[in-house]
């Protein structure tokens, strides 16, 4: 049986820091925005308020997994923590769900029933979430981001443009007074949590389920392992995800019967090799000879 050993990949000990200062930033204005929301009566801005409550949990999350991700395994989880992530997602995805279902509640009523705002308060609310979730973006830029720090920095940057909408729109409501404006946008805002939120969700079910990893292809990985001398069939081949990054796969080589042990330990090496240029991070191969009777297979 073989067993590719993986290298880790390195820490950038900066990432738990910058991830420190953007949640400490986005709690921070999380709360100035709810208590701002209620002030200007707004509910494009009490829609964005739960919209960073989100990315608060997101950052916590991945502030918390790049602590947890330092862990080995154990006997009690043998392939690691890595899937903790997938848990946290789904985590920060229901909390999205709920909450744009409360904005798609409250803001309907107030399309057909509009009611005054205070535009200037969205105004200066609109120019604070662009202050800080800038300054959050910037503090997360540089050093070797691991994934959870790229995602958390593009959803942050994300919020900056959502701020410039709701910035432009509380200008409009201030020239004009239509505060239907206040309810289109925190329409717009749920429609687009809900797009993201689905998104996420259909990949956690993918992973939950152990579906095959995007862009793997098994035929051409079969033919590339038939190819190796000595080998004469490949089957039983399982792939999946502990987190969608991180890739698992365990299959079965068939060699002629007359093999030797130094040449059932190359075809394992060119095997395990092949095997890592398709993305596997761990794979565990069974070598099994000609005219063998496979126990498991179906």
């Amino acid at each position: 049986m073989g067993h590719y050993h993986h290298t880790k990949e390195k820490k950038d000990p900066g990432v738990r820091k910058r991830l420190k200062v953007a949640f400490v930033l986005n709690f921070s204005f999380t709360i100035i925005e709810f208590i701002g929301g209620v002030y200007t009566n707004s509910m494009a801005i009490i829609s964005d308020a739960i919209h960073d409550l989100g990315d608060t949990v997101a950052i916590g999350s991945a502030l918390w997994l790049e602590k947890v991700a330092t862990k080995k395994r154990d006997s009690k989880y043998t392939y690691g923590y890595k899937r903790f992530s997938t848990l946290g997602a789904l985590l920060t995805s229901l909390i999205l769900l709920v909450g744009s279902v409360i904005i798609i509640y409250e803001a309907i009523p107030r399309l057909i029933a509009p009611q005054p705002v205070l535009a200037m308060g969205m105004m200066w609310l609109a120019v604070l979430g662009i202050v800080f979730n800038g300054i959050a973006v910037l503090r997360l830029r540089g050093g070797n981001a691991s994934l959870n720090n790229r995602a958390v920095m593009l959803h942050l940057m994300e919020d900056v443009f959502g701020w410039f909408a709701i910035l432009i729109g509380s200008i409009i409501i201030k020239l004009t007074g239509w505060y239907w404006i206040d309810p289109i946008l925190s329409l717009v805002v749920a429609a687009y949590i809900l797009f993201n939120v689905f998104k996420n969700l259909r990949s956690i079910l993918r992973v939950f389920l152990q579906s095959v990893p995007d862009n793997f292809d098994a035929s051409k990985l079969e033919s590339e392992l038939l190819a190796i001398n000595g080998v004469t069939e490949v089957h039983d081949i399982h792939t999946w995800t502990m987190d969608g990054n991180y890739h698992v796969l365990s299959l079965h080589l068939v060699v002629e019967h007359h093999s030797t042990i130094e040449q059932l330990i190359q075809i394992r090496s060119i095997a395990n090799a092949k095997v890592k240029d398709f993305g596997i991070h761990h794979p565990t191969i069974a070598l099994e000879f000609e005219n063998e009777k496979c126990d498991i297979c179906e």
